[in-house]
């Protein structure tokens, strides 16, 4: 399927309205285009709006809904495990993951009492009314969980400081043309 390529949508929808963070229902039979394909999830435009749909709702635009990276069969925690988890969540308006964006303010893995580990996150948003905070938020929290030991993840949306983008990476600041 290629970017910007009309799909008609195959049963009703649940969308989440980029940058709003509205939920709402876009009913079968109405076109999209994809926009963006990462993270597993889709930005899509939409009766002259940008919405998300989430990997689970693949089906709808005629897709599979991408493979979860594989995580080490052994059951090791490592903190890059931690960091690549983070970059497989993406801005829906961005194609650059939230590490490389810089959102990432702190990430603090420690053991738990009774065994395990608890992550706590701290991140921003590009901007401090953004509607998918929860969002992103909740696609972390989704990542994290997932990874070996893991049985507490806790990530607080922060607004001090404000982001700008003199935190991204090197690598995000050169895809979107920062550094021209």
């Amino acid at each position: 399927m290629l970017a910007n390529e009309a799909i008609t949508l195959t049963r009703d929808c649940s969308v989440i309205e980029v940058p709003g963070g509205v939920r709402r229902i876009v009913p079968a039979g109405t076109g999209v285009r994809i926009i963006q394909s990462l993270g597993g999830s889709y930005t899509v435009w939409c009766q002259g709006a940008m919405v998300r749909i989430d990997a689970k709702d693949a089906d709808v635009l005629g897709l599979k809904p991408p493979p979860e990276p594989e995580l080490p069969a052994n059951g090791d925690f490592s903190e890059k495990m931690v960091w690549d988890q983070l970059k497989q969540v993406y801005d829906p308006e961005i194609p650059v993951n939230v590490a490389d964006l810089g959102l990432i303010y702190s990430c603090v893995a420690e053991p738990l009492a009774g065994g395990g580990r608890r992550i706590d996150v701290k991140m921003a948003m590009t901007a401090p009314g953004c509607g998918m905070a929860d969002v992103l938020k909740a696609d972390v929290e989704g990542k994290l969980a997932r990874l070996p030991t893991v049985k507490e993840v806790h990530v607080e949306v922060v607004f001090e400081p404000p982001w700008d983008p003199s935190r991204m990476s090197q690598a995000a600041r050169l895809q979107l043309g920062f550094d021209l």
